[in-house]
């Protein structure tokens, strides 16, 4: 098996322990859910929206080139409540709306310091609201998952080694990236 099958599938199966969970122990059978449609005018929304989230630096590439857009997307139809897409959905709306409203501009329009702070002031107001799931509490989750558990983010912002020698614990910290686990 190849790496990027093995993670694909490592993906799959840890999206039900961290979110969507309910829809895993219920045997995936959600009747009731209705299909919902990404757009590549929406997975280039979330890729943008999760660039802003893990931006490109010159130590490591950023979430866009992860296509985190096209994570998110598998991650909500296939392991997502029909109650938590409605929440993704909704929020992906509601930053658009407030986007508009803010900056007389839709998300991809904006500039990146504005998308910025845009996303902040959610993730504000996602880090008050602890009693109930928050659209960018999700779309924060699903960026750093999705983006550490890339051929991309693992090896290229994390220090990969495919065949590791021995663990040497007092070795000291020089401030390189962690290891991928």
């Amino acid at each position: 098996m190849d790496r990027r099958k093995a993670l694909s599938l490592t993906a799959a199966t840890l999206g039900g322990t961290i979110i969507g969970s309910e829809l895993f122990l219920s045997g995936c059978t959600s009747p009731d859910k209705p299909d919902t449609v990404f757009t590549e005018g929406t997975i280039k929304l979330l890729d943008e929206i999760g660039e802003t989230i893990l931006p490109e630096s010159d130590q490591s590439p950023g979430a866009k080139e992860a296509r985190i857009g096209a994570f998110m997307k598998t991650i909500v139809n296939d392991c997502y409540s029909a109650e938590e897409s409605e929440i993704f959905h909704h929020g992906i709306r509601i930053l658009q709306e407030a986007s508009q409203s803010t900056y007389g501009y839709d998300f991809l329009s904006i500039t990146a310091s504005e998308r910025q702070t845009l996303l902040v002031k959610f993730d504000s107001v996602a880090r008050k609201n602890t009693s109930e799931t928050h659209f960018f509490t999700m779309m924060k989750q699903l960026t750093i998952w999705g983006y550490f558990t890339s051929e991309t983010g693992a090896t290229q912002a994390l220090r990969y080694n495919q065949i590791p020698g021995r663990y040497e614990g007092c070795l000291p910290y020089t401030g390189e990236n962690a290891w991928a686990r």
